[in-house]
């Protein structure tokens, strides 16, 4: 037995965990004290993460599908000489525009995508789908406009605020800041303190707060709106910090100055005297912010939803102070910026669609595969991602992967859309190999951590960066050995710190610019082999995979090097990164790889004038708009995917993890249930008009009478059984999405629920 170092991959908090091995098994499982960010905390899921490393559909060898549908198991070197040549066949007649790649790393599973990515510059192709652009690319666009990048991305500092406002979120089950539950009540039992949470179930966090706003589904922009109303029509807006930080208020303020207030209060079904109340006591806190999630940024209206949560601590004059809104750093760039304005940036065939943080909307795959013009896609690679059940619409995916000419997978179980591809490549499990975390997104101290593996890969199973790197030699992209570059990685001294070689690197790519999109593999294969780590383990291999972050320690060191230098990490200009980069190798509990200050606010603004650039027209647009659109029509409401004790991601297929709710029930209010005669445990069909599910009937009064809720993380068909529990999305369609976009309105699903029998 050893006790080991890693982290959690449930969600994007990545609490560091201290683990217990035991032959390959995970005997013991509690929250790391010496982790820089989580300090010991842990949720009770990741108590059960076993579940993820030991299942029954793990796979241990390439599969490849046989006309009849079943699939055999081939070698290596034959499924990926296979793969190359359909793939250079592909280029060779269609282009890159016939190619697109899904997915590129699970919540944890981050290390892959720099040699992932290398695939669509072989292929020559930009169509990248995540789901990222599933649930955030609304606030990334808005973020672009407000803040002159894409890739400006906003936390909050809930730990300091003296007013938190929590909308369309539930931190105590879907977490999303430091310590969910023990930072939840501390806040909950300071009297001085303030929480608000505005979302149409009364979730547990809700229970905790101060006021809970629970408004009618789908009206978060009315409410907003109104918020945001009221703070202009009663002067409590920041004048001096919108005249020092801030351009465009002028317009701002004439649009809501001409909010109906009262009518948008009612059509959100709130007391009036409840809301003025809150934004009396949000816009006079000495610090205020704003936390949200997929409750308002998946619900109708979705990008205005995040211009007006913005609005929220910006007229209030809540950014860049302790305990309000700021910026953070970034180690990886899990984000682009491709602002569609420029016109630089390739648009999809059939939709039109342009990217958002260079990432493409899953809801709108199907049709650019299904496209009837010469550029459709036709062949995909999906990688640690499971679009057939986790994007709008199962019944298009199905329909349209079923037409593909090329469907590669590389998972590390035998997935609902591994069934339809033509191979499947086995993975490594995150606790096989050497792992990142791209979501550190910390103000005003960073951390990173790379994570060593635990086990070695089960059978053939590799790590994405063997799998790449080996595809692109088979495509003769690569050649399979760099004698020089070997050589000189092995040699060099250790006190120069990879200097020699980074300028080897750089001479190399400049005498062979067609290698330059494959530096992460070049570098994988050189000095990545001669990479050393003081984490003591005499079995462990080195740490060949995490080659690559020497580039991007180096460009952080030189982008910002007083930050790193006030997270304790020492050099010169050359030597900087390198020696942050070391560290990051050593310290398995992880590192801080950047300390801010506040006065640092106003530098990560990538506008010329460092300023907020509030007017965006769009917006302004769509909130005039707001005031001439018709009421929505009585029914049901489907809020999916809903956050609970026991749901995770679909990395979780063994449905024996849960203790509870083993069906996934739908919840429903007693009225809603007893028009329809149901009651708990009864059996009902749940139909939208894009297709219907089974579910089991949970009564709870929590809900508003007229809505409903399904968790995400169901409907898996576990070692090929019937899928245990509701697959929400053959309800969800994929035209019902923000027009600007595409993210998908799955938190406004209008549905039927009729009793069985």
């Amino acid at each position: 037995m050893a006790t080991e170092q890693t982290a959690c991959i449930l969600c994007s908090r990545n609490c560091g965990l201290r683990v217990e091995v035991e032959g390959s098994r995970l005997t013991s499982i509690r929250g790391d004290d010496a982790h820089p960010v989580s300090k010991g905390y842990l949720c009770q899921k990741a108590a059960r993460l076993q579940h993820y490393q030991e299942n029954a559909d793990r796979l241990e060898h390439p599969l490849r599908r046989e006309p009849d549908g079943s699939f055999v198991r081939v070698g290596w070197d034959e499924a990926l000489a296979d793969i190359a040549a359909r793939l250079l066949a592909l280029r060779e007649r269609h282009g890159g525009r016939a190619f697109a790649f899904y997915g590129g790393g699970g919540q944890g599973n981050h290390l892959g995508g720099a040699y992932s990515r290398q695939l669509m510059k072989a292929m020559k192709s930009r169509f990248v789908y995540s789901a990222l652009a599933q649930e955030k690319t609304g606030d990334f666009w808005i973020n672009g406009r407000l803040f002159g990048d894409q890739r400006c991305h906003v936390t909050e500092d809930v730990e300091h605020a003296d007013v938190v406002l929590f909308i369309g979120t539930n931190p105590f089950q879907a977490h999303g800041i430091p310590n969910a539950r023990d930072t939840l009540r501390e806040l909950k039992k300071d009297p001085a303190r303030t929480m608000v949470v505005i979302d149409p179930r009364k979730t547990e966090t809700a229970r905790m707060a101060d006021v809970h706003l629970q408004l009618r589904p789908g009206t978060d922009a009315f409410l907003l709106a109104a918020m945001l109303g009221i703070i202009v029509r009663d002067g409590l807006h920041d004048r001096a910090f919108l005249a020092e930080r801030c351009t465009g208020f002028a317009a701002v303020e004439a649009e809501l100055r001409a909010i109906p207030i009262e009518e948008f209060v009612r059509r959100a079904d709130v007391p009036l005297a409840d809301v003025e109340r809150v934004v009396r006591t949000f816009a006079g806190a000495r610090a205020a912010c704003v936390r949200v999630d997929l409750g308002l940024q998946q619900s109708l209206h979705s990008t205005l939803n995040s211009y007006l949560e913005k609005l929220l601590f910006l007229l209030t004059g809540n950014l860049g102070k302790r305990g309000g809104n700021n910026f953070h750093s970034l180690f990886m760039p899990i984000l682009g910026n491709t602002d569609e304005r420029t016109g630089r940036h390739v648009l999809t065939a059939h939709h039109r669609m342009f990217p958002i943080s260079g990432l493409y909307p899953p809801n709108i795959l199907p049709g650019e595969i299904e496209h009837d013009g010469e550029e459709r896609v036709r062949a995909l690679f999906i990688d640690s991602a499971n679009p057939v059940l986790t994007a709008a619409n199962t019944a298009a995916y199905e329909r349209a992967f079923a037409k593909l000419e090329l469907l590669v997978v590389v998972d590390v179980a035998m997935t609902e859309s591994a069934r339809f591809a033509h191979y499947v490549l086995p993975a490594a499990t995150q606790f096989e190999k050497w792992e990142c975390t791209g979501f550190n997104l910390e103000f005003p101290d960073n951390a990173f951590q790379l994570r060593h593996p635990l086990f070695p890969p089960r059978a053939e199973a590799l790590p994405e960066p063997e799998i790449y790197t080996r595809l692109l030699e088979a495509m003769g992209e690569l050649p399979r050995s760099f004698p020089v570059l070997e050589r000189i990685a092995a040699a060099e001294p250790a006190a120069t710190k990879h200097a020699g070689f980074i300028a080897a690197l750089g001479a190399t790519l400049a005498a062979k610019p067609r290698w330059a999109p494959y530096a992460a593999s070049i570098a994988y294969r050189t000095l990545g082999r001669a990479l050393r780590t003081s984490r003591a383990h005499p079995e462990r291999v080195p740490p060949a995979a995490a080659a690559p972050l020497v580039a991007l320690a180096l460009d952080l060191a030189m982008r910002d090097p007083r930050a790193v230098r006030r997270a304790g990490h020492r050099g010169n200009r050359l030597t900087l990164g390198l020696s942050l980069f070391q560290t990051i190798l050593d310290k398995a509990e992880g590192t801080l790889v950047t300390r801010h200050e506040l006065a640092d606010t106003w530098s990560f603004i990538r506008h010329q004038d460092r300023r907020v650039h509030l007017d965006v027209a769009e917006m302004l647009g769509a909130l005039h708009a707001l005031r001439g659109e018709p009421e929505a029509l009585p029914g049901l409401v489907l809020l999916a995917g809903e956050r609970r004790a026991y749901n995770a991601n679909q990395i979780f297929r063994d449905p024996s993890w849960r203790k509870i709710d083993p069906d996934g029930a739908m919840r429903m209010h007693p009225d809603d249930a007893r028009e329809r005669g149901l009651s708990s445990g009864s059996r009902a069909i749940c139909e939208s008009d894009t297709g219907q599910v089974e579910v089991t009937i949970e009564l709870d009064d929590s809900l508003r009478s007229g809505m409903v809720t399904l968790p995400h993380g169901y409907g898996m068909r576990y070692r090929g059984g019937a899928p245990v529990g509701p697959q929400i999305n053959r309800l969800t369609a994929s035209d019902h999405c923000d027009p600007l976009a595409r993210t998908p309105f799955h938190k406004h699903v209008p549905v039927r629920v009729t009793r069985i029998g």
